[in-house]
C-alpha cells in the first residue's frame, strides 16, 4: 500500500518500468490527474462539506480533464465465484481506479482496509483514498490482480 499526505503529489514511479514497459506505479497517469484534481477542489472547497458535495465537485473536475467517471458505480463483489454483494463505489474513473472519499477529521487504518478490501474484492488494481478533511489526505492502495 501506497501511502501519501498533504502536499503535493511527488514524481516517483514516473520512469521506472516494469514488466509490461509502463510506469513502475500501476495506472499512474490516471491517479496523477484525480490527485492533482483532489488538491484543486479542496483548495477552493476547504473542508467541511459532506462527502456528496466533494464527489460532485471532483467528479465535474475530473469529467474537465477528459476522464470518464462514474458516481455511485455498482461494482460487484464475487467470493469463491459467487456473486456476494454489492459496493457502490464514490468515484470510478476510466474502468480502472475506484476513488473513496471521506470528509473526517483524518483518514484511518481502517479506512484504507476497506479500500483494499474493495480492490481485492472487486478485482479492481488501484484505488485511491482521499479525505477532505482539515488537512487533505490520499492514500494510494494498491492489489495487483493475480488472474491472467
Amino acid at each position: 500500500m501506497e501511502h501519501g499526505k498533504g502536499g503535493k503529489h511527488g514524481k516517483n514511479g514516473k520512469n521506472g518500468k516494469n514488466g509490461k514497459g509502463t510506469n513502475t506505479m500501476l495506472h499512474a497517469t490516471v491517479t496523477e490527474v484525480v490527485i492533482a484534481s483532489f488538491y484543486r477542489v479542496y483548495n477552493i472547497l476547504g473542508y467541511g462539506f459532506l462527502e456528496k458535495v466533494y464527489e460532485n465537485a471532483l467528479a465535474h473536475e475530473l469529467q474537465k480533464k477528459g476522464l470518464h467517471v462514474a458516481t455511485q458505480h455498482n461494482i460487484k463483489v464475487f467470493y469463491d465465484g459467487m456473486e456476494v454483494g454489492d459496493y457502490y463505489a464514490d468515484l470510478f474513473v476510466n474502468g480502472v481506479v475506484i476513488v473513496e472519499l471521506k470528509a473526517a477529521e483524518c483518514l484511518r487504518q481502517e479506512h484504507a482496509a476497506q479500500l483494499l478490501n474493495y480492490c481485492r474484492a472487486t478485482g479492481v488494481e488501484v484505488g485511491l483514498l482521499i479525505n477532505f478533511g482539515k488537512s487533505p489526505e490520499v492514500r494510494r492502495v494498491v492489489f495487483p490482480s493475480c488472474v491472467p
